[in-house]
């Protein structure tokens, strides 16, 4: 019985934290001058256990981002569509036939020959996959993502799949231990953004812009994102190795 009262205290706590963290996305977004309906808030559920996951998904969490093909296909077969599915960490070409069977949105693209082959996979599956195209904004040599000069070179060439739409962009800024050291590389991904809205290239739409982690959402948010990726100010602390959400 123990046992019992022990997991029912941790899906409170993961209800009480979402609740939390939609209340700071909406004042954010109100300082902002924006609608806070228009930020999609995607869970990051790497290393976070099923049980968790779901007690967010009962209290309205919509959308969950996983960083390692496999832990996510495991996940899927017990969540399956109750949610929309984001892949947000750097993805190995070989594990792209697995990713697009289920998840709506890749938000690491970051190379021509990762485009090629999820449109080959997602041709295969009769899908079309969303990309958002991984920016390397503060060109840390220990992240993956395309540099900013060379975003607009990367979305020309995927343009050309069919089963690919490339809908925007995703980025992890550096991490600095004072949110506001971080909100001019914010301010450059939206001013990217906004130029390459204006390029109305075809196949392309840009529609969102995915930064901010728990340690500095709010401050994306002021700054332009209308996607966040939020895991432990949701779901606690957990172990890391590393990714696109946190």
């Amino acid at each position: 019985m123990a046992q019992v009262t022990s997991e029912v205290t941790v899906a409170e706590q993961v209800k009480e934290n979402l609740m939390r963290v939609k209340e700071r996305i909406a004042l954010a977004a109100e300082r902002a001058g924006r609608d806070p309906a228009e930020i999609v808030l995607v869970g990051a559920t790497k290393s976070v256990d099923v049980e968790r996951i779901r007690a967010a998904i009962e209290a309205g969490l919509e959308h969950i981002g996983e960083n390692y093909a496999q832990e996510a296909w495991a996940k899927y077969q017990q969540i399956g569509d109750a949610v929309t599915w984001h892949f947000i960490g750097h993805l190995q070409t070989n594990k792209a036939k697995l990713v697009v069977r289920f998840c709506k949105f890749v938000q690491s693209l970051d190379r021509l020959a990762l485009a090629e082959e999820l449109n080959k996979r997602a041709e295969q599956v009769g899908r079309i996959v969303e990309c958002l195209v991984e920016v390397n904004v503060g060109g840390e040599a220990t992240k993956s993502g395309v540099a900013p000069e060379e975003v607009e070179h990367l979305i020309r060439q995927a343009s050309q799949f069919p089963n690919i739409r490339i809908v925007g962009l995703m980025a992890i800024p550096p991490y600095l231990p004072d949110p506001e050291q971080v909100r001019p590389f914010f301010r450059k991904m939206r001013e990217l953004f906004e130029r390459l809205k204006e390029l109305d290239l075809p196949n392309v739409e840009m529609r969102y812009l995915s930064m901010g982690m728990s340690q500095d959402f709010e401050v994306a948010i002021e700054e332009g994102a209308n996607m966040v990726r939020i895991g432990t100010a949701i779901f606690g602390p957990r172990p890391t190795k590393g990714g696109a959400g946190g």
